[in-house]
């Protein structure tokens, strides 16, 4: 039987941050979460805790933090929400770009896969 997780819009968020980070630096450490996120070290450290043992991620007190293959399909699944969401934002609707950056951070969460597929396929239609 398929295990189904629901997490919060807080663990999403702290998940598609380390995707992000991870594409763009070889290690990612709490303290970096921390810092684009706008949080204090101990908040993050809590949220880390729980998705380590959800099996969202891997850390070692004082190391590094990687996501799990569940953790990195989960994180894959939130940021192409959001940079779907964002695409139509600025380019359909003509949203500027801090406004659709921030909008697309909190409609992302709310946004099925099948939905997801469709707009993309909508933006990829319109491109032609």
């Amino acid at each position: 039987m398929k295990e189904k997780y629901t997490l919060t819009a807080s663990q999403e968020d702290y998940l598609k941050q380390i995707y992000i980070l991870a594409r763009e630096h070889e290690e990612v450490r709490v303290t970096d979460v921390a810092k684009y996120l706008g949080l204090s070290k101990p908040s993050v450290n809590r949220a880390i805790n729980t998705l380590k043992e959800d099996g969202f991620i891997v850390h070692e007190h004082y190391g590094t933090v990687k996501l799990t293959p569940k953790g990195e399909k989960a994180a894959n699944n939130i940021y192409e929400s959001y940079k779907v969401i964002r695409k139509f934002l600025i380019e359909v609707l003509e949203v500027d770009e801090e406004t659709a950056n921030l909008e697309a951070d909190l409609m992302e969460h709310h946004l099925s896969k099948s939905t997801r597929k469709k707009w993309k396929k909508y933006l990829k239609k319109r491109k032609k």
